[in-house]
């Protein structure tokens, strides 16, 4: 978020950590007491700005004490919730939430979808996608399913071409044709926005670009369409929390057309509501 101090990882888990053993230890656990306050790990933007509209328009009207906790990275989130140190996330999409669980042990479960932040190709060095010249290097984030969605969206326009049926693990290694000979570069997908400069063009998560000045509906050279799209942001706890009431109240205030409207008049077509 462009007033948002930014966060190196490494801080970010631990306080994750400081502040997990301080709830653990206080007996105020947030996914245990029900009667606390929500905390909910969020990414600086959109999810924290949408949250933080709840938080100031709607949620004391509905009797929940919302606590907005901002993370950069796409583990802490999860790692948290798991732990019990927040009692919610809203940040990713079922592709990554499902490769996360699997390759983690946790045992996070989505509640209710919100919006799509598309993913998007962009450059500072050509102002169309078939302007990359032969041997251009492309960043992409190095985390597998945002990696595989990166090469499907420059499949899906003609960069490149993906073996049949790689689907959410497609890699560099799943590419039959590139006409081009394009390069890639893997890259933590925090720091795609900041490689525009070091390469030829770079695949951004909607949310990354957002926060780094970039406008996805106008600055991307291509981007995702919300067309039957896999990728929906969903509010998120660990199993067995679904029923929470503070959980099932931050759901239906997610959803509702006061959001939607703050939706589209803030973001402009960069997140589209997914209800």
């Amino acid at each position: 978020m462009r007033n948002t101090a930014k966060l190196t990882t490494a801080v970010l888990a631990a306080g994750a950590l400081t502040f997990g053993l301080s709830a653990c230890g206080s007996g105020n656990d947030s996914a245990s007491d029900t009667t606390g306050p929500l905390v909910v790990a969020a990414s600086p933007t959109p999810h924290a700005e949408i949250l933080n509209f709840v938080k100031d328009k709607l949620a004391k009207k509905a009797g929940l004490d919302l606590e907005v906790k901002e993370f950069t990275d796409y583990i802490t989130p999860n790692t948290a919730t798991e732990d019990g140190s927040v009692g919610a996330n809203y940040f990713q999409n079922q592709p990554y939430l499902d490769d996360f669980n699997k390759k983690r042990g946790t045992h996070i479960a989505p509640v209710v979808t919100v919006h799509l932040e598309p993913l998007g190709l962009y450059s500072h060095k050509v102002e169309k996608a078939d302007a990359l010249k032969s041997g251009a290097t492309i960043a992409v984030p190095n985390d597998a399913v945002n990696e595989a969605r990166a090469l499907k969206l420059l499949a899906a326009n003609g960069l490149i071409t993906l073996k049949d049926g790689v689907g959410n693990e497609a890699t560099p290694q799943d590419i039959t044709k590139n006409p081009k000979n394009l390069e890639f570069k893997e890259v933590e997908a925090a720091q795609t926005p900041r490689s525009l400069d070091d390469v030829d063009a770079a695949v951004v998560n909607g949310n990354y670009a957002i926060s780094a000045g970039l406008k996805p509906a106008k600055d991307a050279l291509v981007l995702e369409s919300p067309k039957n799209n896999p990728y929906g942001n969903f509010l998120a706890v660990k199993e067995g929390n679904e029923n929470d009431p503070r959980v099932k109240k931050l759901a239906k205030l997610l959803t509702s057309p006061e959001v939607k409207k703050f939706i589209e008049d803030k973001y402009q077509g960069s997140v589209i509501p997914s209800f």
